[in-house]
Order: structure tokens, then sequence, then C-alpha cells
């Protein structure tokens, strides 16, 4: 069962000079930064609240390391801006399961790490109204290091 907004995926070519933006604007701080080498990011997560579920939501800022990772050619086609919105799910195998069986598109066949050591999957977005759509269970719920 989805608990949560887990965050918002924001695309974005200067990850600095963007986080920077947040932080003088709203001022939010990074709560958690790496490079995810298999997507080919580099990101930060910007804590935004915590949630009754005991996680939080933050929005992702994401800056492609490399010209052919799914985030640049995203930009090279739709510019910076949100890219993605992503779910919180205490069971991601199971829920990608269930919407799988009911019809949506789930992109891998087995969940992958995602930021702070979380699991996560993808929904096609042409099944989910055209938003990019991400199931995420974070570190913390499935037993692994980090979380959100």
């Amino acid at each position: 069962m989805l608990t949560r907004i887990d965050h918002i995926g924001i695309a974005c070519f200067d990850l600095d000079r963007t986080v920077e933006f947040y932080r003088s604007t709203y001022g939010f701080e990074v709560f958690h930064s790496e490079v995810n080498e298999e997507q080919g990011v580099r990101e930060a997560m910007l804590r935004i609240n915590g949630t009754d579920d005991g996680g939080a939501s933050y929005l992702q800022l994401l800056e492609p390391t490399r010209e052919d990772s799914t985030v640049a050619k995203w930009l090279a086609k739709n510019g910076e801006g949100v890219h993605h919105i992503a779910f919180g799910t205490a069971d991601v195998d199971a829920d990608a399961a269930d919407v799988r069986a009911k019809g949506v598109r789930v992109l891998y066949d087995e969940p992958r790490t995602g930021s702070m050591g979380s699991r996560i999957t993808f929904l096609h977005p042409k099944d989910c109204g055209g938003v990019l759509t991400e199931l995420v269970t974070s570190a913390k719920a499935h037993g692994g290091t980090g979380g959100h």
C-alpha cells in the first residue's frame, strides 16, 4: 500500500546552482547527496517534512553525470523541471506486482537500488497519465542501510 509522497524528482543541468536556489529561496537544506553510477546521476535529497508513517518527503534534485543517462536524455528533450513523482511503500515488490496486475507497465523486472539504499522501480508514464512514477521502499523499511 502506498503510504506517502516520498519525493518529487527534479532534473537540472547544475546541481550546485539548483541546490542553492532551493536553499536561498525556501530554506531547504541537503539531507543526503550521492552519485548513482548505474543511473548516471549526481543527486541531492532535500528533506521537506516528516510523515505519519515515520518516513519523510523530499525534493530529489538530479544532475546527469553522462550524456547517455536517462536524465540527460530527458533534459535534452524537455529542459529543467519535474522529472518524476515517487510514492513510498513498505513493500515495493508487492505494490509493483499489484499495479502490474492492473495493466500498468513496470519498467524493472526486479527493483533496483535507489537513493540512500532504498529499493525502487518505475512505472511507465504512458500508463500513469503522462507522469513517470516511482515506487520506493526505504532502506530502513526493507532492512538495508541508510533510509529515508
